[in-house]
């Protein structure tokens, strides 16, 4: 369980089926008590584990959002000062697409690169979003499914 000044140092957490916007993740973050801020852009790109990729559609459980604001929520709890927003895309990506924007605002830019680095690690591996990868000459690939 987190706290409440966790839950309401995350300004932002959405799955969402349209373009993201980089500007809206970073602003969201922004502040005047904020030394640091560090975004991760997560973009689709034209390879993986040897081959060509075409394209990817991206898929999410009906709880995503939830478990997404979770671990928003935990990550700000291990990291006091901390201000975090995390958007992931779902649908038909292209490569060069953005797939995942986080970031992180902190007093000092090491407390926002650790807490950044928790949050896209963790958010990879806890939130139910799947990748559905196409490959040049018609081959396909799930990953995140277990």
């Amino acid at each position: 369980m987190t706290s409440p000044a966790a839950s309401t140092r995350v300004l932002l957490a959405d799955v969402r089926d349209a373009g993201l916007s980089v500007d809206e993740v970073v602003d969201a973050v922004r502040s005047p008590t904020s030394g640091g801020l560090v975004a991760f852009l997560g973009l689709v790109r034209d390879h993986d584990h040897g081959q060509d990729v075409v394209g990817l559609d991206y898929s999410a459980h009906p709880v995503a959002v939830e478990r997404l604001r979770a671990v928003c929520e935990a990550v700000a709890a291990a990291h006091p000062d901390t201000r975090l927003a995390a958007v992931h895309r779902v649908g038909a990506l292209s490569v060069g697409d953005l797939a995942v924007v986080v970031a992180v605002s902190a007093p000092h830019r090491g407390q926002a690169f650790t807490a950044c680095r928790e949050l896209i690690d963790t958010l990879k591996h806890e939130v139910p979003i799947w990748k559905h990868q196409s490959f040049v000459g018609g081959g396909e690939e799930w990953v995140g499914i277990a």
